[in-house]
């Protein structure tokens, strides 16, 4: 089995891709919340954002990361 070590990058031949244009409903939190996900049960903070995926999975996103990598229509 191969480990990957955080902060590690290993030394293959990686190839560049762009993740797809997929909408995706979302909706801004001002307040601390929970919600049941694939995962299990996650907590988002005052100000994360409460996503829903293309097969009405649930999941929170930072406002940080929200901000950096999605664009509201």
């Amino acid at each position: 089995m191969i480990t990957f070590k955080k902060g590690e990058i290993p030394h293959y031949n990686f190839k560049q891709a762009i993740k797809k244009p997929i909408p995706v409903r979302c909706i801004q939190i001002q307040e601390p919340f929970r919600v049941e996900t694939m995962e299990g049960t996650l907590e988002g903070k005052a100000g994360d954002y409460l996503m829903i995926g293309i097969k009405g999975e649930m999941y929170p996103c930072e406002k940080e990361i929200f901000e950096a990598t999605y664009d509201v229509l």
